[in-house]
C-alpha cells in the first residue's frame, strides 16, 4: 500500500517520465521532419506539398478512413487507391510524393506532434533582404590625383608670367645693346635665368610624371560595381546557408568561364523556399523567369524569360584567362580574386587589392586588381608545387620531362627554394595570357 507521500512521489515520477517521453518524441519528430519532409513541406504554408499543421485533424474532418494518413506517408499510391479522401489529396498537386515505408506509425505521429507545436509566423516576420540598400555604381575610377591639377595650374600660371617677362627683357636687351643694363624689376628674370631654368625643368618633370601616373590608371576598374536585375545576397547564400561557390558557378573548375547560374539552378532551392518579407519580390523575379507558379504545389507554364545579369569582372579582348586552370590546377581559392563572398552584403564588385590583402589566407599583392601587374605579381609568388614535380601527372610530368631533357641544372635551380612557382613554369611568358 502507498501512503500519501508515496503516492505523491509516484505521481511525480510518472509525470516526469511522460514529459521526458514527450520531449524525446518531439525531438525525434523534428529530426525526421528535417531529414525527410522539409524539402517539400512546411508547417504553415503550401510548398511543393501542402502545409502539415493539424493535418491529422484535417484528414479526420475530411472523412478519411482510419489509418489512411499513416498509409499515405508510407505509400501514397496505396492510400489513394483505397481511400477517396486520399485520392482528392493526390489530385491537389501533380508532384509525386516520396514513399517512406520504413517509418512506423509512432514515428509518423512524432512528426505531426512536432509540426503541430510550431507557432504561427509573426505578422510581417521573416528576415529582411540581405545587404540593406544595394548600390549601383558606374565604371568610374576614383583616385587621389585631384590636388595635382591645382599645383600644376599654379605652376603653369607662374611659367606663363615668367615667359612673358623674359620676352620683354630680351626685347629691351636687343634695343639697348651695348648699353649698361640697369638692375630693376624687369631684369630679374634674366639675372636669375639659372633658377628659372631649374624651375622649368621641375615643371617638365612634374608634367611627365603626371602623364605616366595618368596612363597607369587607364583600364583600371577597381571598385566597379554595376547594377543587377536582382540584388542577390551572397552573404545569405554563401555565408549563412553555406552554399559552395561552385554549386552555382558550376563550371569554375572545369571551364574557361565560371558561368552565371541559370534560373534552373536557383529553382533547385527556390521551388520550395518562397521567401519572407522583402525576399518575396526577389524570388518572384526568379519564378517569372522560370515560368513557375508556386500556387497549388507549384506548376510550370512553359513561358520563360531571361534574366540579364551585368558582367562585373571585365577583361580586355586580348587577354586569356582560364578559371579551371587556376581553380583546379593552381588551387586558387575564389576569395583571392573575388573577396570573401560569405560577407558580401552589397552587389558584387571588383574588390580593391587593399581589401583582398586583409582576407586571411590570401596572397599579399600590391598592384591594382585585374591589372597586368596584379597577375604577374601573383605568378611570381604563387607556388604550384612544393618539392619535386615528378609523378604529379599530366601537365607536371610533361614539365618535368622537358626540364630534365633540356638542362638538369636548370631544374635544380627551380627547386632551390623548395617550390615551383608559376613564373618558373613559364607563367611570365606573354603568350600564356595574351592572344
Amino acid at each position: 500500500m502507498f501512503n500519501m507521500g508515496n503516492k505523491g512521489l509516484f505521481t511525480f515520477l510518472v509525470t516526469l517520465f511522460m514529459l521526458t517521453a514527450f520531449a524525446s518524441n518531439a525531438q525525434e519528430g523534428e529530426s525526421i521532419f528535417n531529414s525527410k519532409c522539409a524539402t517539400c513541406h512546411a508547417p504553415h504554408k503550401d510548398m511543393t506539398g501542402p502545409k502539415l499543421f493539424e493535418v491529422r485533424q484535417k484528414w479526420e474532418e475530411g472523412g478519411a478512413m482510419e489509418g489512411s494518413l499513416y498509409q499515405w506517408v508510407k505509400n501514397w499510391q496505396v492510400a489513394a487507391a483505397t481511400d477517396p479522401y486520399a485520392k482528392e489529396v493526390a489530385d491537389w498537386a501533380p508532384s509525386a510524393m516520396t514513399t517512406f515505408a520504413d517509418l512506423s506509425n509512432e514515428q509518423i505521429d512524432a512528426i505531426f506532434n512536432y509540426v503541430d507545436e510550431q507557432p504561427l509566423p509573426g505578422a510581417g516576420g521573416g528576415e529582411s533582404a540581405a545587404g540593406g540598400e544595394m548600390v549601383a555604381s558606374t565604371n568610374t575610377q576614383e583616385n587621389d590625383l585631384g590636388w595635382i591639377w591645382y599645383i600644376l595650374g599654379a605652376v603653369f600660371l607662374v611659367v606663363i608670367f615668367s615667359v612673358g617677362g623674359v620676352k620683354r627683357q630680351l626685347q629691351e636687351l636687343d634695343e639697348d645693346a651695348g648699353k649698361e643694363i640697369k638692375v630693376g624689376s624687369k631684369a630679374w628674370m634674366f639675372k636669375n635665368r639659372k633658377y628659372i631654368g631649374m624651375v622649368g625643368l621641375v615643371v617638365v618633370m612634374a608634367g611627365v610624371t603626371w602623364l605616366l601616373v595618368g596612363l597607369n590608371q587607364v583600364g583600371v576598374v577597381t571598385g566597379y560595381q554595376p547594377s543587377q536585375p536582382i540584388a542577390f545576397p551572397h552573404d545569405k547564400h554563401a555565408g549563412i546557408n553555406g552554399i559552395d561557390c561552385k554549386y552555382c558557378h558550376n563550371s569554375a573548375n572545369k571551364s574557361k568561364s565560371a558561368g552565371i547560374p541559370t534560373t534552373n539552378v536557383c529553382m533547385n532551392c527556390h521551388k520550395q523556399i518562397q521567401g519572407e518579407g522583402d525576399q518575396v519580390e526577389k524570388i518572384k523575379k526568379i519564378y517569372k523567369s522560370a515560368g513557375f507558379s508556386p500556387e497549388g504545389g507549384g506548376k510550370y507554364s512553359g513561358e520563360t524569360e531571361n534574366i540579364v545579369w551585368n558582367k562585373v569582372h571585365q577583361l580586355p579582348d586580348h587577354v586569356y584567362f582560364n578559371h579551371s586552370q587556376h581553380v583546379e590546377v593552381g588551387g586558387i581559392d575564389c576569395k583571392q580574386c573575388h573577396g570573401d563572398m560569405t560577407k558580401q552584403k552589397e552587389l558584387p564588385r571588383v574588390v580593391p587589392v587593399e581589401e583582398l590583402n586583409k582576407i586571411e589566407g590570401n596572397i599579399q599583392l600590391t598592384k591594382a586588381t585585374l591589372t597586368m601587374g596584379w597577375c604577374i605579381e601573383c605568378h611570381g609568388v604563387k607556388e604550384v608545387s612544393s618539392g619535386p614535380i615528378e609523378g604529379k601527372g599530366g601537365y607536371y610530368d610533361e614539365i618535368h620531362k622537358r626540364l630534365l631533357e633540356n638542362d638538369e641544372t636548370l631544374y635544380e635551380e627551380y627547386l632551390e627554394d623548395g617550390k615551383v612557382t608559376v613564373d618558373e613554369l613559364g607563367g611570365w611568358e606573354c603568350a600564356k595570357c595574351h592572344y
